[in-house]
């Protein structure tokens, strides 16, 4: 499986290809693309793929900081309430919604693999949520169902970080909660989209100190992936590098009862068949 990722490393950015043994920067053997969106946008995932296996590790995992794969993507759209538990968990006595809940994050809300989640200073309850990312490959308005896989380049992961009584300050807006700093991440790393059958039933998990809280498969979810970005691209142009934020399973700490927040220490991990776990800590915001 090639595993495509963005780091920092000695004050200098690089992408490149993750193995078990450590980290491959291939931005060096492809200045044209300064970044990994610029080599989603030109269709290039596989030259890197192919790149990959000619060339030896260059940094450790270890000496590096991760940033979301896909840095300054136009638009990252993120659905609300697409697994059938999770529309049950409202207890709101609605039957599953005709249309997806769609809200817009902003880059700065995420971080990277292993990058701790601020908790805010501003709120105690910080909360999270696993779900399946879409990395836009290919611009797209009105697409068809039929047609809407031939527009994604990469799948990825993502902890989408909530702040709950801040998404509560208006009577029809979440905006609020959901783009405090640094309270969620994304990543580990992009896996370059092969087909329809390696996205048609994952298992995604999250887990809060070993515990698992989420678990559930995208085979249930209520808008499925050809849907969305069908629905998506009726009022937006999708384009290259933009980020679809699929959904989140029931397991939410605030559903449990009483409602369990995240706090500084905590290790939150989201794992998927076929693309790897998200791994991030918790800590306080620096007043």
């Amino acid at each position: 499986m090639v595993r495509l990722a963005s780091w920092s490393s000695g004050g200098d950015e690089f992408y490149g290809a993750v193995t078990d043994a450590g980290l491959i920067a291939l931005s060096p053997y492809f200045p044209r693309w300064k970044s990994l969106r610029d080599a989603v946008a030109e269709c290039g995932l596989a030259a890197l793929a192919n790149a990959a296996e000619r060339h030896t590790v260059s940094h450790e995992a270890r000496e590096c900081v991760f940033r979301i794969p896909v840095s300054s993507p136009e638009k990252i759209l993120c659905i609300g309430v697409n697994y059938p538990d999770r529309n049950a968990e409202y207890r709101d006595g609605q039957a599953q919604p005709a249309y997806p809940s769609v809200f817009i994050r902003v880059e700065r809300s995420f971080v990277g693999h292993l990058v701790p989640l601020t908790r805010p200073a501003a709120s105690r309850q910080l909360d999270y949520e696993g779900e399946i990312v879409l990395v836009i490959g290919k611009e797209g308005r009105h697409v068809r169902e039929a047609d809407a896989l031939d527009h994604v380049a990469g799948i990825t992961l993502c902890n989408e970080g909530s702040v709950r009584d801040w998404m509560r300050h208006a009577k029809f807006n979440v905006t609020q909660g959901k783009n405090f700093e640094g309270t969620g991440s994304i990543g580990p790393w992009i896996v370059p989209f092969t087909g329809e059958q390696q996205i048609a039933d994952i298992r995604l998990r999250t887990l809060v100190n070993g515990d698992v809280r989420q678990d559930d498969r995208t085979g249930r979810m209520i808008f499925p992936f050809r849907y969305l970005i069908s629905y998506l691209s009726t009022f937006v142009t999708l384009s290259p590098g933009d980020l679809i934020v699929t959904g989140t399973p029931t397991g939410a700490g605030a559903r449990r009862d009483p409602p369990v927040w995240l706090r500084p220490g905590d290790v939150v991990e989201v794992e998927a068949e076929g693309i790897g776990t998200l791994k991030n800590g918790v800590v306080d915001e620096a007043r």
